[in-house]
């Protein structure tokens, strides 16, 4: 168990959206004391500094020797830099996804993280979704999976394309549940506004059998995070969303399933006033609502205090989530649309 009343001195980098919500979750966790904030954009990294009652700094470097943990929210090509004056320093960092700018950089801070045996865990904070940590509750054998998270367009994130930007998310999650290797992906996708892609649509085959088909799209009319698994314990659909979910469990329907082939062995059963719904056992997902960041941080920090934790999304797996997303990348070059 993590030391009781042990409180980590914590800072953040970066004092943008996200480091604003990781500072309003770490000022409030009781195994946290907010020391630092660190921007090299003074007025917004003063602000925030001064709204916590922290320090500020201007350069990571200056945060060496006053803090035991740091979550790094800063823009995506400055994550290798950043980390690597931190790790070398054997401070742990937990760094807002994706991992790096590039899968070579991911492996560097992994590497990095090994050599000076320092946790690094990786922002994935759908990971923490009490829909999706009910449902890793289940441990199911996914056979199928069907992901979908589309939204209007945020303005935002306007450095990376929307698999890195949101279906990262869904990768991270659907490849927790596959455990196993990738064989294939095939993706289509299109930019539209900017420099990188807005749509993408992918299909992804495991080793094991089991089939991803994940779609994103920052250019909708309305938002949908959604996932439904298909297993041989049960079939689920869930909303990231709402925090809602249902499962159809396959040892609780099977007397409807016998009862409508015998039915239909018959011959001349009348089937037209039958609803099949009202024939299934349908549960609704015990769902625990609690703050995804919240989560994700206390899993971090509890990591440090104890050594017998990992944090809810480790170093290697944010690698992995960005080694498939930059195979999805190469096969939308592969599918151009002109």
């Amino acid at each position: 168990m993590p030391q009781q009343n042990k409180q980590l001195r914590t800072a953040i980098i970066g004092a943008g959206k996200m480091g604003n919500i990781h500072a309003k979750v770490l000022y409030k966790l009781p195994q946290s004391r907010l020391v630092a904030i660190a921007d090299v954009q003074q007025d917004k990294g003063k602000k925030l500094a001064k709204e916590y009652k922290c320090e500020y700094f201007s350069d990571v470097r200056d945060l060496v020797g006053k803090v035991d943990a740091v979550t790094i929210s800063a823009p995506t090509k400055s994550h290798l830099a950043l980390a690597e004056v931190l790790i070398s320093n054997r401070i742990p960092v937990l760094i807002e996804k994706p991992l790096a700018a590039s899968s070579q950089e991911g492996r560097k801070i992994v590497a990095l993280a090994k050599e000076y045996n320092t946790i690094v865990a990786v922002g994935h904070s759908e990971r923490c979704n009490p829909v999706v940590q009910a449902m890793q509750r289940l441990k199911i054998e996914a056979k199928f999976i069907e992901a979908t998270r589309i939204s209007p367009y945020s303005f935002r994130s306007t450095d990376i394309g929307v698999v890195l930007d949101m279906m990262i998310h869904d990768i991270d999650i659907i490849l927790a549940l596959a455990q196993s290797k990738i064989v294939k992906v095939d993706a289509a996708g299109v930019n539209v506004i900017g420099d990188y892609e807005d749509i993408c649509n992918a299909r992804i085959v495991f080793a094991n059998g089991c089939i991803a088909n994940v779609t994103a799209s920052r250019l909708a009319l309305k938002t949908v995070r959604k996932i439904r698994v298909f297993s041989r314990q049960a079939y689920l659909s869930l909303d990231f969303f709402k925090k809602e979910g249902v499962i159809i469990k396959t040892d609780g329907n099977i007397d409807a399933v016998k009862w409508v082939k015998e039915k239909q062995a018959q011959g001349d059963f009348d089937f037209t006033g039958v609803n099949w719904p009202d024939l299934l056992h349908i549960e609704q997902l015990d769902i625990d609502d609690r703050e995804p960041l919240r989560v994700e941080q206390e899993s971090f920090l509890n990591s440090i205090l104890d050594n017998s934790l990992r944090p809810e999304v480790t170093a290697e797996e944010g690698l992995a989530a960005l080694e498939c997303a930059e195979a999805i990348l190469k096969s939308l070059k592969e599918h151009p649309w002109d």
